[in-house]
């Protein structure tokens, strides 16, 4: 006796015809030598404005410590809680 197929078959990966697979073209290829400089340079002034606002963001935290600093340095029970309490080397 022969086998029955369940009639299910694995699924066939379609291939691609030749003309589609020769011309392969990319975003790059599509768009004109202009187009992409113009997106280049966009791209690099992003990343400047990006560099920029962090500088800018750890200058403001930068300040905003220095000026907690000077007002615990202004606060007598801070200084007193974190002076060191061996008073007897500064005779």
């Amino acid at each position: 006796m022969a086998k029955k197929s369940n009639g299910r078959q694995a699924p066939r990966q379609h291939e691609k015809p030749a003309e589609e697979a020769k011309q392969g073209n990319s975003l790059k290829d599509l768009l004109g030598a202009a187009t992409i400089q113009k997106l280049k340079a966009q791209a690099d002034e992003m990343k400047l404005a990006e560099q920029k606002r962090k500088e800018e963001k750890r200058r403001q935290e930068e300040e905003a410590k220095k000026q907690e600093q000077k007002r615990l340095e202004n606060d007598f029970a801070y200084l007193l809680d974190n002076s060191d309490p061996n008073w007897g080397k500064f005779k």
